[in-house]
């Protein structure tokens, strides 16, 4: 079946594939990585157990989900090599600095810091493992930027030149970090991705509380995930729409495929079209269930500005509808999920009834992967979106890949499949594993102890491992 498919339409795939599998870690790592500070912030300050206990419990979570995001983010660079040559040969003067730049600072912060918030609370004392658990936070951020600076380029690129031999070279480093999409990209996926965590977080705790009502983690876990859903989710969704002026001034062909608008509005008043099935072919989307006018007034806050659809573009140039139709409202409806679901809370809280209210809790605990679901809807939309380009008007996917054989690209690909869903899927079941535990019975990574390589040089025997007698 796979050798009726172009070497293009694979290596396509096989990328979006190992993306999809790696963008879920980061997603979650990074609003991970700032929940375990303010819980370590929150037991150095009032001195409550609870608190802990909680920091411990997730902190043996983070280390196994940080661990996979690594091992699946090497992946996508030797892609950029083998499947994407020209387009890593063509970019590589701008793109190459930008994401060398995550590895001297992110990767430094956080390779030199995470030991230190695993291992060392009793070594180096609690204000240097407050300050390393801190900087291990600022480090997921700071490689969360240097990432969309170098796809929010390949969105909008700015500040660059063409050199003799046709590679993109750098002219203004400052217009190519901060280029016109890049801010918002960075709100909307950081928000994200603290929506992300929150709802895990909250499920874990909902999830706990409905097997027993009384127990105090539990509680404190939920009760701070469902703030940050009450207070983020309509941050993100004022920011998801500024995002979306942005998209619209620079890539209105993007906003014409997610919004299913076959048909120009030269005048205004373009419809929301709710639900429909795009056909591309055919230029239209059929069975619209649509409310007049107010497209326009979301697309530019305004009835009688002119909309595009894709008519206005050549044919070669439009992105495909029918898929990003679907993701961007599935993520949308996502997000308006979240935010009901903290209102719900809200009000229970303010009823006094948070900690009992079971049908709450089953709604927090079925929410409980909509982060992740969201993030690769609204990844999917961004790249797809993009299509038919991997650098926007500037360099064609067509002419963006290696020369390949599509039997080699084939293999590669279900070789990526089968691994990835045997060792991630065993990951994933083992992270699961740790969150059905009780918060203060779960495993602590510090009774695991450090692997150490053979050698040597003594080392003092870890007090946490079980005795074994000699011969035994």
């Amino acid at each position: 079946m796979l050798s009726d498919i172009s070497a293009i339409d694979l290596a396509r795939f096989q990328f979006a594939f190992t993306v999809s599998a790696h963008i879920i870690f980061p997603a979650f790592t990074i609003g991970l990585a700032s929940f375990l500070a303010v819980l370590n912030g929150l037991w150095l300050w009032r001195r409550e157990p609870a608190y802990l206990k909680l920091f411990e419990y997730w902190k043996t979570i983070f280390a196994v989900v940080f661990g996979m995001g690594v091992v699946s983010g090497i992946v996508l660079s030797y892609q950029f090599g083998t499947n994407w040559a020209v387009f890593s040969d063509k970019s590589g003067p701008v793109l190459g600095p930008l994401l060398g730049y995550e590895v001297l600072t992110a990767f430094f912060l956080e390779a030199g810091f995470l030991g230190i918030m695993l291992f060392g609370r009793e070594k180096v004392g609690e204000r240097l493992h407050m300050a390393a658990t801190a900087i291990v936070a600022l480090g997921t951020l700071m490689s969360a930027f240097w990432i969309l600076s170098a796809n929010s380029w390949m969105q909008t690129p700015a500040g660059y030149g063409v050199n003799d031999v046709g590679q993109f070279v750098p002219e203004d480093w400052w217009a190519i970090i901060f280029n016109p999409s890049f801010p918002y990209r960075m709100v909307h996926m950081v928000l994200a991705a603290y929506l992300t965590t929150a709802f895990v977080v909250g499920g874990v705790g909902a999830w706990h509380l409905l097997r027993e009502r009384g127990n105090k983690s539990a509680a404190i876990m939920f009760s701070m995930a469902m703030w940050m859903a009450l207070i983020v989710a309509p941050i993100q969704i004022f920011a998801g729409d500024e995002h979306g002026i942005n998209t619209l001034a620079f890539q209105p062909a993007k906003i014409a495929a997610m919004e299913g608008h076959f048909e120009s509005f030269p005048e205004g008043g373009a419809p929301l079209i709710l639900l429909g099935m795009p056909d591309d072919e055919a230029g239209e989307t059929r069975y619209k269930l649509e409310i007049p006018y107010l497209g326009s007034l979301i697309l530019t806050h305004s009835l009688s500005t002119p909309v595009l659809g894709l008519d206005a573009f050549p044919e070669e140039e439009r992105p495909k509808s029918a898929l990003i139709f679907w993701t961007f409202r599935l993520m949308v409806a996502l997000g308006f999920a979240m935010m009901g679901l903290g209102l719900w809370s809200a009000w229970a809280r303010w009823k006094g009834r948070l900690y009992d209210a079971p049908w709450l809790h089953r709604a927090a605990v079925l929410m409980g992967p909509s982060g992740f679901l969201a993030v690769l809807c609204g990844w999917i939309t961004t790249e797809v979106g993009r299509q038919p380009y991997t650098i926007q008007g500037l360099l064609r996917t067509s002419y963006s890949v290696a020369p390949l054989q599509a039997d080699a690209v084939s293999a590669s690909l279900v070789a990526f499949i089968v691994v990835y869903f045997f060792v991630f899927g065993s990951g994933t079941f083992y992270v699961m594993r740790l969150m059905g535990k009780r918060p203060d019975h779960g495993v602590d990574i510090d009774h695991i102890g450090v692997v150490r390589a053979a050698g040597i040089t003594p080392v003092a025997a870890n007090p946490h491992a079980p005795h074994v007698a000699k011969g035994e």
